[in-house]
């Protein structure tokens, strides 16, 4: 595995098996490649990005991991379920689950259609939620776990022309601290990761730039790297942090300070 941060090789996370949506490119390949660092089997989730999820597969198992690809749409429960059972199938066990699924949405406001209103807060709230609540029972079984949602800057300060991804992604904060209360008795985890601006491929070929109001820089001079969110996730899933729950984790580069 390349020596990237929190990509390094080692073995904290041996014999652990984690479900990664969202798992094909961009922070979420970055996350799922070091959490095979770490020693994880991973299971990429993809739902249109196949041919980079078979490549995110195709890393982790060059570099001497195990991994697998299963498409699904975490905004169905059927295919939830799916997605779960067949994590389990093929890998005996959950104990590490990771809600990056999440789509690039910017329109403003008056022009928001409820359909493009429903499908952003879907894929960020009831896919988690759906994911969450299907691996549960695996969780347990393993004796506990890691629950990691990826959040977004925005919904913490707010962004002009996304006020679906702004609730959606506070939403996920505000359920993260829910959860982690429900879950702790059963000695299970659950964080949410914030990434602040993270330099990423933007969409599919010809996609437009990023645009002009989110082109300032933070404090730290920088955007982020993906392995950088990626390095955070995989401690969190670690021995090392157990004690840490209901949190969200700002990785900005002093773009925000709460």
């Amino acid at each position: 595995m390349n020596s990237a941060p929190g990509m390094r090789p080692g073995d904290e996370l041996a014999g652990k098996v984690a479900l990664v949506t969202g798992g094909a490119r961009n922070i979420g390949r970055c996350i799922c490649l070091s959490l095979a660092a770490g020693g994880a089997t991973v299971m990429v989730n993809a739902n249109t990005s196949r041919k980079e999820g078979e490549e995110t597969v195709a890393m982790i198992n060059k570099a001497g991991g195990k991994a697998a690809l299963h498409i699904a749409d975490v905004t169905d429960p059927k295919a939830v379920a799916q997605l779960v059972a067949e994590t389990v199938k093929q890998f005996g066990r959950i104990d590490i689950l990771v809600n990056n699924a999440a789509i690039r949405a910017e329109t403003p406001f008056e022009k928001i259609t409820y359909d493009e209103w429903r499908r952003v807060l879907s894929i960020v709230l009831d896919g988690s939620f759906l994911t969450t609540q299907a691996a549960l029972p695996h969780l347990i079984k393993a004796g506990g776990g890691s629950v990691v949602n990826i959040g977004g800057l925005t919904g913490h300060r707010g962004a002009i022309h996304r006020s679906h991804v702004v609730a959606a992604k506070g939403g996920l904060a505000a359920m993260t601290k829910a959860v982690a209360l429900d879950l702790a008795p059963n000695n299970i985890t659950v964080n949410c990761v914030v990434p602040g601006t993270v330099e990423t491929v933007r969409g599919l070929p010809g996609a437009p730039a990023r645009p002009d109001h989110r082109v300032s820089l933070p404090p730290a001079g920088r955007r982020g790297a993906p392995e950088e969110i990626a390095a955070m996730v995989r401690m969190l899933c670690g021995p090392d942090a157990r004690y840490i729950t209901g949190q969200s984790l700002h990785i900005n580069g002093g773009g925000l300070m709460p």
